[in-house]
């Protein structure tokens, strides 16, 4: 699995980092970004938070 985050839809709301704090952060520019791929078992709230992101800003492939 893959996640992507397009960083001109990003709005920075913190929802992704609250739900993976392991696979998503705030970059340099304030806006989230991927730290890691999603191992094993965390497909589920990955895809939970890429669902969940008001602005679609986040791609799950995989």
């Amino acid at each position: 699995m893959k996640a992507e985050v397009n960083q001109d839809l990003c709005i920075a709301c913190g929802l992704c980092i609250s739900m993976c704090p392991d696979i998503f952060e705030l970059d340099d520019t304030g806006k989230a970004a991927v730290i890691r791929e999603p191992e094993a078992g965390e497909e589920d709230i990955t895809r939970d938070a890429a669902i969940s992101c008001p602005v679609d800003a986040i791609a799950v492939t995989e």
